[in-house]
């Protein structure tokens, strides 16, 4: 049995940075992935491939409350999502960080503050190569530092919609995203602005996904191996229950067992806690760290839409995700509870309209659909319910139980957003929501922003990690992606789990010493 420093379980958002933070220090890091390599291939930018066939994706199938079985929107690389992810890299809001009253009930606050984790997000805007432009926001919180980079500019059509939201009295602005830019040398830019970023693995590496980011120049150092292929399939702890003793691994139809120092679970919301309820034993009868019966439950992924409107002129965008709006945030004139935020989504194409329309619109080809599209992302809180949970069979087979909740303020949301339409040179007759985006028309499938099910906090009774993302019940287990968040809030996780794998990696350089 091979033992290491720190074992990182899970190479995404949270592992892969953590990795990185890590890697400087010297320390034998072992970093397992059940996937492996991502294969570069001309496949990657197609929407066919991608979109329709799914090729990337995990076949595997989990339940839904029901029993029904389905496919979730998850794949298995080295980077984790990131590799899929459209890299909006967005703080949340200093208010987030408190209790926030919602239609649906509230929101708790976070152990932390929005202070402590606000120079690990400039540091890992920095690190993820963010591209913004500091106060267009009018919600955005307060930063020590403008981005690394300016805002990505819009194309001509975008630029437009920018205009028209401005003269009809909205507040929009540059949306800070996360790639390998350089517009003013674009023949050695390595992002080349294609139509195939938001929901495609990027096949320039010019995405500042994970992998790209941190895993690679982790590995470049001797003293971090990366194993692929390894799915973890159980941690077993020491004969007091209070340290994790052995990662056991199934890889290539082979048993390993791992030991570590310190153990760091980062497989997603869902397969974190999965792996700590597979993790039960006679010290841990409900799971590993469950003695307060918080591990899977609390699941949250956002009340989600994708929304395709039909511009009255052409749009030949190809980098479209450049744009995005906060004006009903947190409320509005005829709301004084929050509704959510709006932004663009990569371009869609006629494939996509394809399956996610049964038919065109009237008047209408598919191609013709997708030349004049205008396609928005909407997103507002979905609250912690600790009847939305993550359940393991005696089998390991994962059932997800979800019901949605605060839909008021999603309906709401999306009513301001269709009053808007013809103020922007829309057809408000044409609203055509993705079903293809969003997961072959099951919701559940949508576990991009998973988060919630090993939730940190102050009170060991109800929370399961410590505000170092530490089990209460262990002295060398960590959590580090989007497990730990107690709340969803309405922004895109991803550079709160990167951030927040920086301050526990500072956390952890200094109890390795």
């Amino acid at each position: 049995m091979t033992h290491y420093d720190v074992i990182i379980i899970g190479t995404g958002a949270g592992g892969g940075t953590l990795a990185w933070r890590l890697a400087q220090s010297g320390k034998k890091i072992l970093l397992l992935e059940r996937g492996g390599f991502l294969p570069r291939e001309k496949e990657n930018w197609d929407s066919k491939t991608v979109v329709i066939e799914n090729k990337y994706r995990t076949s595997e199938t989990w339940l839904d409350k029901d029993g029904r079985e389905f496919h979730p929107g998850i794949h298995y690389y080295v980077g984790g999502q990131t590799k899929f992810y459209g890299a909006a890299l967005v703080r949340f809001r200093k208010e987030e960080f408190g209790e926030l009253r919602h239609f649906g009930g509230v929101s708790p606050a976070w152990p932390i503050g929005y202070e402590d984790l606000a120079p690990y997000y400039t540091e890992a805007e920095y690190l993820y190569s963010v591209h913004g432009e500091r106060g267009s926001d009018p919600t955005e919180p307060p930063a020590d530092k403008p981005y690394p980079y300016p805002a990505v500019s819009h194309e001509p059509r975008i630029q437009q919609l920018f205009d028209d939201l401005k003269r009809a009295g909205h507040r929009p602005f540059p949306l800070p995203i996360g790639i390998q830019l350089d517009e003013d040398n674009p023949e050695s830019s390595r992002c080349i602005r294609c139509s195939t970023c938001d929901g495609f693995p990027c096949l320039a590496d010019a995405k500042s996904d994970a992998h790209v980011t941190c895993v690679r120049p982790a590995i470049a150092k001797p003293n971090v191996t990366l194993v692929t292929h390894a799915f973890v399939s159980r941690l077993e702890t020491e004969g007091s229950g209070r340290a994790v003793a052995k990662v056991h691994v199934e890889r290539n139809g082979e048993r390993e067992v791992y030991s570590g120092d310190i153990v760091v679970v980062s497989c997603g919301a869902v397969n974190s806690a999965a792996l700590l309820l597979r993790s039960a034993s006679d010290r841990h009868p409900r799971g590993l760290a469950n003695r307060s019966d918080a591990v899977g439950r609390y699941y949250m992924c956002h009340n989600n839409s994708a929304m395709l409107v039909l511009s009255k002129t052409p749009n030949p965008t190809k980098f479209q995700k450049t744009l995005g709006l906060n004006d009903f945030y947190f409320g509005a004139e005829d709301s004084e509870f929050p509704l959510g935020h709006i932004s663009m989504l990569g371009k869609m194409d006629a494939n996509v309209f394809r399956v996610g329309s049964p038919v065109p619109a009237p008047g209408f080809t598919f191609e013709a659909m997708a030349q004049h599209s205008l396609d928005f992302w909407m997103t507002s809180e979905d609250l912690p319910d600790p009847d939305n949970r993550v359940i393991v069979n005696d089998k390991g087979g994962i059932s997800l139980h979800y019901t949605e909740n605060n839909l008021e303020a999603h309906t709401r949301l999306v009513a301001k957003f269709k009053k808007m339409l013809h103020k922007i040179g829309c057809d408000g007759n044409h609203i055509l929501p993705c079903q293809a985006y969003l997961g072959k028309k099951i919701p559940i499938e949508k576990v991009a922003h998973q988060c919630g099910t090993v939730r940190f906090g102050r009170d060991p009774k109800s929370s399961v990690l410590d505000v170092q993302c530490k089990a209460h019940e262990l002295d060398n287990l960590y959590v580090v992606d989007a497990s730990f968040f107690p709340s969803s809030n309405s922004l895109n996780p991803a550079l709160t789990i990167m951030a927040n794998a920086l301050r526990v990696g500072d956390h952890l350089l200094e109890r390795l010493g």
